[in-house]
């Protein structure tokens, strides 16, 4: 008999290769993946299926499992423990990726379950790559204790040092609950699945049990509770195939990092149309509302707009287009909320988007139709101060191409705050329309007039005739164009020609700021 030892064939060392990898794909088992589907949800490698282009998926640590003992996870050592890291590309360019699976532990984060996560974002700002990360999880892996923080702690400064340097995107399209809300709310934009999706600091049971609040989950933390009350989600989509569909079409608008530029293509329309219609877009009574979403599509590139918290905020609008190929983000005021006013919450929105634009160079175009900061103890009291100042901020740190229309109204501070030339616009237009004053003229005609108002043997014809003679003397654009405050005022048909004209221009321009360690935006 052989003193020999017995060794696997390179056949059977194959074979277990083999065997571990399909341990790895199908997670906690079929029946995990059953219940996982009946609410509705994908698992981790069908949602990277539609994220990526077909094939591209290079998987990396797939047999990696946990090292912890105890409360009988020595039972349930499953390769990849509970997340497929690895990367790819999207529409042919390179990502990072990541996705809990929720099927292993509830997708719960342990030691390995996190110390992937931080390999693949180390790996993604090596390479100056976008990252996505796909969320569906328990929280925190109880079992491992006081390591499944660390491990959160670990994955949120690698989310700060990568802030700025390449882009981020966060889709919640199952639980997120705790320390796990932290991560997605650092990156660039959080996308959610309605109905699936849910992100809170503490569930339904301890608010019920700390405050008396009866309130459920989608209620208090669903995809629309959080892109119409509180902001935390940028886009939100009616099933997760949208939602991943979004995530890809919002990459094309962004670079790959922070050196380098967005990705442009030739024109989808003649850099040089004019529309004569907007010479007649706007109503004649300057308090009527319209449509600011129809004007930017008349002068932007076929399209559309890829619009950021679209339901939050509505009364300033903000999103991603193209103009002459190129992306560009789009601020707008809209006069058909609050009379487009500004207020604490949509100049948060604006301020976060202006600096997300500046991030990753992409030049911003600003459509100005504001009567100021709306008034009153509840914005005042709220904190209408520092949240304009947040907006008038972002405008004067962004150093990329700064392009700006005032169509109609540019009021008080208002007019400073929205990308004028005060604030480092780069061109200024304004439409022959454009009213840029302190204030609208019945205000002004009130303060100024008080007396000779209250006086006159005809209170009203007289306030009829000073408010005409402010509108001629105050409220156009001439005083601006004569101070050199707006470069030029245009026709209305001949503003995409215009701005395209100024971007080609302006996509040379070098600002270099002062040397600091970081500016200190207000909160």
């Amino acid at each position: 008999m052989s003193d020999e030892p017995s060794q696997e064939t390179n056949a059977e060392k194959l074979a277990e290769l083999h065997r571990r990898e399909a341990l790895a794909e199908q997670g906690g088992g079929q029946a995990a993946i059953d219940a996982q589907r009946a609410k509705g949800k994908l698992t981790a490698r069908e949602r990277l299926d539609l994220l990526l282009d077909a094939g591209s998926l290079v998987e990396l640590d797939k047999l990696a499992t946990h090292r912890a003992r105890g409360f009988g996870l020595e039972e349930q050592r499953i390769p990849g423990d509970g997340v497929v890291t690895g990367h790819g590309t999207i529409a042919g360019r390179r990502v990072c990726v990541f996705s809990h699976d929720f099927t292993v532990l509830g997708g719960s984060l342990g030691e390995v379950f996190a110390e992937k996560i931080c390999k693949v974002m180390d790996l993604a700002v090596r390479m100056g790559v976008p990252i996505v990360g796909i969320n569906d999880s328990g929280g925190a892996r109880i079992q491992e204790g006081v390591v499944s923080l660390g491990g959160y702690g670990d994955i949120f400064a690698r989310n700060v040092a990568a802030s700025g340097v390449i882009p981020q995107i966060s889709l919640v399209l199952g639980p997120c609950a705790g320390g796990a809300v932290y991560s997605p709310a650092i990156t660039d934009f959080v996308l959610m699945a309605e109905g699936t999706a849910r992100m809170f600091v503490t569930g339904p049971q301890v608010v019920r049990s700390v405050t008396g609040e009866d309130v459920s989950a989608e209620e208090l933390g669903g995809a629309t509770s959080h892109a119409t009350r509180s902001g935390v989600a940028h886009v939100t989509a009616p099933d997760e195939e949208t939602c991943l569909a979004d995530a890809r079409d919002l990459l094309g608008y962004l670079p790959d990092n922070n050196l380098e530029e967005p990705p442009a293509g030739p024109p989808a329309d003649d850099p040089d149309r004019e529309d004569p219609d907007l010479d007649a877009f706007l109503p004649e009574h300057t308090n009527q509302p319209y449509d600011m979403r129809a004007l930017t599509e008349r002068v932007l590139d076929p399209g559309g707009l890829y619009e950021i918290h679209a339901s939050w905020g509505d009364n300033l609008v903000c999103g991603f287009a193209r103009l002459d190929g190129q992306a560009g983000g789009v601020v707008a005021n809209d006069p058909r909320h609050l009379a487009g006013v500004l207020d604490a919450r949509a100049a948060e929105k604006g301020a976060r988007f202006v600096r997300t634009c500046d991030a990753f160079n992409v030049p911003i175009l600003t459509f100005v139709d504001v009567p100021g900061f709306l008034p009153g103890t509840e914005q005042e009291w709220g904190g209408i101060i520092r949240h304009g100042a947040k907006l008038l901020y972002a405008y004067c740190e962004a150093t990329v191409p700064k392009l700006t229309v005032i169509v109609r109204k540019a009021y008080g501070g208002a007019y400073d705050v929205m990308g004028s030339k005060h604030g480092g616009a780069d061109l200024n237009l304004a439409w022959p329309t454009a009213e840029v004053a302190v204030m609208g003229p019945q205000g002004a005609v009130s303060v100024l007039y008080r007396r000779e108002l209250e006086q006159a043997e005809d209170p009203e014809a007289r306030r009829a005739e000073l408010v005409d003679h402010y509108d001629r003397e105050l409220a156009n654009p001439w005083r601006a164009a004569e101070r050199g405050y707006v470069d030029a005022v245009i026709p209305p048909r001949a503003t995409r020609p215009q701005l395209i004209h100024g971007l080609r221009f302006a996509r040379t321009k070098r600002e270099v700021p002062p040397a600091r360690k970081h500016g200190n935006i207000p909160l």
